[in-house]
């Protein structure tokens, strides 16, 4: 598991290398040009990826793995996780409300209908 793990990381370090290079590319025109077939590819492919990581989240809890383990397993929190699982994609803020939130909601959702 050691091995996976150094492997990924070269991986990731690969990425931000290429990252790098872009950056400080000398011919200012294959720069922009490159920098805009880099953004227009991005989207996609960081969907892709995390579509990849989902998979793997709900695996997991189907495993009955917990959210604290699957956490420590991918280097993220807890509540990535939980977002991750229920397919939060965006920020907080466009997530339907729980706890408190939602009973607070709930309270005044009926005077403005």
């Amino acid at each position: 598991m050691a091995e996976e793990s150094a492997g990924g990381e070269e991986e990731v370090r690969r990425v931000f290398d290429a990252l790098e290079a872009l950056k400080s590319m000398e011919d200012p025109k294959a720069q922009a040009k490159a920098i805009t077939t880099f953004l227009k590819e991005q989207q996609a492919r960081l969907k892709e990826l995390s579509e990849i990581r989902r998979a793997y989240v709900l695996g997991q809890r189907a495993q009955k793995v917990t959210r604290k383990q699957i956490a420590s397993d991918i280097g993220a929190s807890q509540s990535t996780v939980q977002d991750i699982e229920l397919g939060y994609t965006r920020s907080g803020r466009d997530r339907p409300p729980t706890g408190k939130r939602k009973r607070a909601g709930d309270d005044t959702s009926g005077a403005d209908s």
